[in-house]
């Protein structure tokens, strides 16, 4: 979730919320940012698939998040480009006073999120501007919006894979779960190079020679130290298709590229 050059839109340069739009069926998306999905697609045909399923996820782990555990409170590291079903949608849904901070860098991502990001009457929304790795003015910003006094949701989707050092991304994960609370839930995704690893590999490396942020793809065993100290629910740390399926899902057998799983701060 590195910046462009200088935090300016370019569409010439291709970028990760652009291309993951196009794969999702989105328009905010430019030739560039197609030429590239195009390119992945290449080596992973079924790519858009897990794109979907990732998506499909969030919006599982969200209804179970509030339905299930009562959250009320989320905050959405790497939120990518609004599209059908984002975070406080599918919350405010179930629970209309639930609040539900985003976070991202893209510029696109922020131009869309000030007009589309909006709240229930009863609940919030706020946008923060910052790299994923600034965990420092994530949580004073969002502190805002949300009670750190109460359980908080935090959603990093698709987003610790721009983070290429493995220390590093664990910092990110450690920072922003001792600040919330007891009762507070970690969600994470992540592309994985356990189906298909050498498909999995080619096309991340023909995205890091013409795409931006660069990506890492990694393994079940190395995202299972995110949830180190944390209750992990059932079924772990899977493929997005397996985590909750809905009844009669005929993607629930299917393996994707993408790993999820969701844990409770004890």
């Amino acid at each position: 979730m590195p910046d462009e050059s200088n935090g300016a839109l370019n569409p010439g340069v291709p970028h990760t919320a652009r291309i993951w739009n196009y794969w999702l069926g989105g328009k905010d998306n430019f030739a560039a940012d197609r030429a590239v999905g195009d390119q992945v697609q290449q080596f992973l045909p079924d790519i858009v698939t897990s794109a979907r399923a990732d998506r499909a996820f969030l919006q599982r782990a969200v209804r179970h998040l509030v339905g299930e555990a009562g959250i009320r409170q989320f905050l959405d590291v790497g939120t990518g480009l609004p599209t059908a079903d984002n975070t406080h949608e599918v919350a405010q849904a179930i629970a209309p006073e639930s609040r539900i901070v985003y976070c991202d860098n893209d510029p696109l991502v922020l131009a869309h999120a000030r007009a589309l990001l909006t709240s229930s009457p009863e609940g919030a929304t706020d946008y923060i501007d910052a790299d994923a790795r600034d965990t420092t003015t994530i949580l004073d910003v969002a502190r805002r919006t949300l009670d750190f006094d109460r359980p908080i949701a935090v959603m990093l989707l698709g987003v610790l894979n721009f983070i290429g050092d493995d220390d590093e991304a664990l910092g990110v994960v450690r920072r922003l779960v001792d600040a919330v609370p007891s009762g507070s839930y970690l969600a994470i995704a992540h592309p994985t190079l356990e189906i298909k690893p050498e498909e999995s590999a080619a096309a991340a490396a023909q995205w890091n020679e013409t795409a931006t942020p660069p990506i890492t793809l990694r393994y079940k065993a190395g995202m299972l130290r995110w949830f180190e100290g944390l209750n992990l629910l059932e079924p772990g740390v899977v493929t997005c298709t397996k985590w909750h399926p809905e009844p009669g899902d005929p993607t629930a057998g299917t393996d994707v590229y993408q790993f999820c799983g969701v844990a409770r701060k004890p």
